[in-house]
């Protein structure tokens, strides 16, 4: 506590605080465009860095990831494009929201999510740093491997119309991840001979691509069937009801965000998908679900929030980044001579701790500068949709081409987008897709780790305690529906009557 009250005294100077006001009000404006998220934001700042000492560079850097994470489901609940697959959840409830007119209470739902569950995170980073370092060494590749199908199952059976959909979803995004180089062999599959392939397709250009210009090429081919109409903004604070409704899964996101974040299973992405499901299943509101349920946001926003506190556990303690913004911060110690791991709270504990202090800091002025500008974010749905779809198009092509500085990926982009336009058009989920694409590779590697580990037997991805159990979490979700048939239904007759007399 001590060295946290220091910490404190260290990042409450005029100098630190404004260069976290800085870098959450860049991290917040660069989430907000579409393909440009907190990884990229941090990367294209590293430069402007080279001048400034340590401890500010890094005060700065964590206000960019915050405000960036913000920024990206503030982008993805208004205009169904998120600015990083971290919000890919928030547009699943956020974006109906906005277009019943309930995009200012969304984005307040986000706003004080992301708040909670990053305060509760960097509340457990001082508590349970140690122990988390130590115990997420033991977590094998079985249990992994197990973890992302959890994942995938999760995703496919609770989005959608239907399964078979989620499914061949789920199967698309899989084949684009399995472009480019096999990692353990060399060999290259699906790049059809090119070597601009061989890399694989970026995931930013996938999620882009998929939303940003899936979209508005559906906006567009809609336009002149119906009239524009502006999409009414709503009022800007959240009302008791939606209070009542978003308090739980805000404290129940860090439960679900941190540990994830904390191992290293790949940040943000597994942990908002399972707590849409989370709050899908525990909703008083179920129909709401796809419609515009608060809940929707609420919870995976918390989660999000935590699981970059959890991220940066793992980061400062081991030195093993989990997420692309804890490799460029990684990065970012290296620039200084400053090695992550078990030592760095010895050598360098006044920079840590004055990093830490500066996330209580960062987290409370993205709150006090974003709620207010909630009605500010929302009025972006007035701007007629042919100039704000053409501006969406070209903000995506920039981060597109900022990526590798490519002229391919921009057409892989359009192609890709012209793959998301038909995903709509036969109401296939985009969801399950991006899954496929940010997991798959990083599933088959742990498959075959666990296979090469023993020795090409199957019982090599069921021998943990772990695994096991989340493979018996995947035979319930998948079996659940014939299940539920032979549960007592509760009785119906009872409304009716009730409308009688309401009558």
């Amino acid at each position: 506590m001590e060295q946290l009250l220091d910490g404190f005294a260290t990042a409450l100077t005029p100098t630190h605080l404004l260069l976290a006001a800085i870098g959450v009000l860049l991290g917040t404006a660069i989430g907000v465009l579409p393909g440009i998220g907190p990884a990229m934001a941090v990367a294209l700042l590293l430069p402007v860095t080279y001048g400034m000492e340590p401890t500010g560079a890094f005060i700065m850097f964590a206000g960019i990831y915050y405000g960036g994470m913000f920024g990206g489901s503030t982008t993805s609940i208004l205009l169904n494009t998120p600015g990083e697959s971290a919000a890919v959840v928030a547009a699943f409830e956020g974006n109906p929201m906005a277009r019943k007119g309930r995009g200012a209470q969304a984005l307040a739902a986000a706003a004080i999510g992301h708040f909670t569950g990053g305060i509760i995170g960097t509340i457990l980073i001082v508590l349970l740093a140690p122990f988390v370092a130590k115990h997420a060494v033991d977590i094998g590749a079985p249990d992994l491997f197990a973890i992302m199908v959890l994942a995938f199952i999760a995703v496919t059976s609770v989005l959608g119309a239907s399964r078979i959909r989620g499914v061949a979803s789920l199967l698309i995004g899989l084949t684009l991840g399995l472009v480019g180089l096999d990692e353990m062999t060399g060999q290259q599959r699906l790049t059809f001979g090119s070597l601009h392939l061989a890399d694989g397709i970026d995931i930013v250009i996938v999620a882009v691509a998929l939303f940003a210009v899936g979209e508005a090429l559906w906006v567009a081919a809609h336009l002149r069937r119906k009239p524009f109409e502006p999409i009414p903004v709503g009022r800007p604070w959240l009302s008791r009801a939606d209070l009542k409704r978003t308090w739980k899964p805000w404290l129940r996101g860090p439960v679900i965000g941190f540990p994830f974040g904390a191992i290293p299973a790949g940040g943000a992405e597994i942990p908002t998908f399972l707590s849409y499901v989370t709050e899908k299943r525990l909703s008083k509101h179920k129909d709401e679900f796809g419609k515009g349920a608060i809940e929707g946001v609420a919870g995976p926003e918390s989660t999000a929030s935590a699981s970059a506190a959890g991220t940066l556990v793992t980061m400062l303690t081991l030195g093993l980044p989990t997420t692309a913004v804890a490799a460029v911060m990684l990065a970012a110690f290296q620039q200084y001579g400053i090695q992550p791991g078990p030592l760095l709270f010895q050598r360098e504990s006044g920079l840590v701790w004055a990093l830490i202090a500066s996330l209580f800091i960062g987290l409370t002025l993205l709150l006090v500068l974003n709620l207010p500008l909630a009605p500010l974010w929302a009025k972006l749905l007035r701007i007629p949709r042919p100039y704000l779809y053409a501006g969406i198009l070209f903000f995506a092509s920039v981060g597109a081409y900022a990526v590798n500085a490519d002229i391919l990926d921009l057409l892989l982009m359009f192609v890709i987008g012209l793959l998301g336009f038909g995903m709509r058009r036969y109401g296939l989920p985009v969801l399950p897709a991006i899954i496929g694409v940010i997991l798959g590779p990083a599933a088959e590697q742990q498959m075959r780790r666990s296979l090469q580990l023993s020795d090409g037997s199957l019982t090599g991805l069921v021998n943990s305690p772990m695994a096991i159990v989340v493979y018996v979490i995947i035979v319930v979700i998948l079996f659940f529906p014939l299940i539920k048939r032979f549960l007592p239904k509760p009785p119906a007759a009872a409304e009716p009557e009730r409308e009688k007399v309401d009558a």
